[in-house]
């Protein structure tokens, strides 16, 4: 699985040959340094790239983690990720990984990325109910409401996982096959058709 890890610009459209305007996200992808080698014949027991984005403080940086980014000759990094059976082999401890190397124009790729947060939210919003949408019948102040929850006396709880209000997004989000539209290699850009969670300046993962 190949893979690089970005930051999310923004949204934007852009018009296909066909005339037709296409919803679009724009991710900056610098190049990405190997952190990490991992091996099958190794204590790792499989083949895997460890590749890390972004520079980091060294003074928010743990001593483990200093050492571990001083192996591969690098500054600390603020987003690390692995990336399993890695196609470019000839890849060593400390190399780049640039946006053209991985991906070109027509693939189809995974984001990964955390949902923007949206607080505490009820069950209409967070789970889609309808609400009571009457207000005859004694009904008042009820549209919003979340119904019955179970039952009373037996078994006297609410079971784990029951459709209730809560705290709404701030999860890991996987958006499936979305198509690279363009690939900018001298400004480290890469456009991806429809929406990837996060928010502007969130680190995302794109993986094909």
């Amino acid at each position: 699985m190949n893979g690089l890890i970005g930051r999310k610009l923004g949204m934007t459209s852009i018009y296909t040959e066909a005339g037709k305007n296409v919803a679009c996200t724009i991710v900056e992808v610098e190049p990405c340094v190997v952190t990490q080698v991992k091996t099958e014949d190794g204590n790792d027991g499989y083949n895997a790239l460890q590749v890390g984005y972004g520079d980091k403080k060294e003074k928010r940086t743990s001593k483990q983690l200093a050492g571990h980014f001083k192996k591969a000759s690098t500054s600390p990094k603020a987003k690390v990720a692995e990336f399993r059976d890695f196609d470019i082999a000839e890849k060593g401890l400390g190399e780049v990984i640039k946006v053209d190397e991985v991906f070109e124009e027509g693939d189809i790729v995974h984001a990964i990325g955390t949902s923007k947060g949206k607080g505490f939210q009820g069950v209409v919003k967070r789970h889609g109910f309808r609400g009571v949408n009457d207000q005859t019948h004694g009904q008042h102040n009820r549209q919003r409401a979340p119904g019955s929850i179970g039952a009373a006396s037996y078994p006297a709880k609410v079971f784990k996982g029951m459709r209730m209000a809560g705290r709404m997004g701030g999860k890991r989000v996987k958006v499936k096959n979305l198509q690279v539209l363009k690939i900018f290699p001298a400004e480290n850009l890469l456009v991806v058709k429809g929406a990837i969670p996060g928010h502007k300046g969130s680190y995302v993962i794109i993986e094909k």
